[in-house]
Parts: structure tokens; C-alpha cells; sequence
């Protein structure tokens, strides 16, 4: 049984996502992940403190059954479904990551450095994740959605502001990790 192992190939993971597309498509609905922030939050009672979170969150109980079932088939997958946690990487990007400091580029998938309890144990690395993920709420807020939300279901809907938010997700993305990343590492 080694094939389960094995990532799926793209021509049977990508048609299973535009098959999903299709299904959300034809009743009415849109993919997206941030936008269940704003629900969750509206559950726990942030209606009560910001106009935001007043909506009628029972709408969207459909789309945190697809934040479940990530959670759940990532763990599946972690747990079950992994040989090794080395991740299959160019050795230039390696070299360029352990010349950054990522010591567990090649090794792991998430970088050890930034996803510890010793990224909270500095000043730099504890600012640099509580202004990238304001950035990142800001950026998905206001451009109306995250990237799965437009890359996935808006570019799927054929809407010319996921294009452009698109467009706007790979500009910042090669900024960064160009000209922002070597600065702050």
C-alpha cells in the first residue's frame, strides 16, 4: 500500500478542486477561508463590540464544515499519511534558507525559526508576527477575501477583482521575499 504515501498528482487533485468549485458554484456559494474568521468571531460574541461581526453567522456553518475538514485531513495526513516530514525542496533554496538562518530548511515544513515557542522569545520575532498577521488580516479584508477565496472560487467565477487581487497576492509575495525577507533575516 506505498501508493498512499505518494502526493496526488496534479491532474486528479486539481480536477477534484474545480469539481467542488463547480458544486459551489451551482448553489450559490463562495469558497474562502479568512471570511470564517469573521464568523467564528461573530459566535463568540463580537457583534456585541463591532458592527463587523453582525451578520447572520448560521449562513455560513457550511464553510466551517470546510475548516473542519481541513483540520481534520491535515491531521489525517500528518499523522497517517506521511513517511517523513522532509519536505522536497531545490538545494539552492536550501542553501539560501540556512544562509538565512532556517537551519531546517530542506528538513521540515514549517520552519523551526518561525514556528516555535522560541519565535515568541525575541522582541524582533514576536513583532514581526503580530505585524504580519495584522498585514495579512488587513490585506485579506481589504481586498474582500484571502488567496483561496480569490485564486480558487473568484478566479473560478471568472471576476476580474480576484484577477487583480491575484495579481496583487504574487507582487507582494515576490516583494517580500526579494526585497523585505533578506533585510529582516
Amino acid at each position: 500500500m506505498e501508493w498512499i504515501y505518494e502526493p496526488w498528482p496534479w491532474y486528479v487533485s486539481g480536477v477534484m478542486i474545480a469539481l467542488v468549485m463547480f458544486l459551489l458554484i451551482m448553489v450559490g456559494k463562495n469558497f474562502g477561508m479568512s471570511g470564517n474568521l469573521r464568523t467564528i468571531c461573530s459566535i463568540c460574541g463580537a457583534g456585541n463590540k463591532a458592527d463587523f461581526f453582525k451578520f447572520y453567522w448560521k449562513a455560513q456553518r457550511w464553510n466551517l464544515i470546510v475548516v473542519l475538514g481541513t483540520m481534520i485531513g491535515g491531521f489525517i495526513v500528518h499523522d497517517f499519511l506521511m513517511l517523513e516530514d522532509a519536505v522536497a525542496i531545490n538545494s539552492t533554496t536550501i542553501a539560501d534558507l540556512h544562509a538565512l538562518g532556517f537551519e531546517s530548511a530542506g528538513k521540515a515544513y514549517l520552519p523551526e525559526t518561525l514556528f516555535s515557542f522560541e519565535a515568541f522569545s525575541t522582541i524582533k520575532s514576536f513583532s514581526l508576527l503580530i505585524i504580519g498577521g495584522f498585514l495579512v488580516g488587513f490585506g485579506a479584508r481589504y481586498a474582500g477575501g484571502c488567496t483561496s477565496g480569490h485564486a480558487i472560487s473568484g478566479l473560478s467565477n471568472l471576476q476580474v477583482p480576484s484577477l487583480i487581487a491575484v495579481i496583487g497576492f504574487f507582487i507582494g509575495g515576490l516583494l517580500m521575499i526579494h526585497i523585505l525577507f533578506p533585510l529582516l533575516f
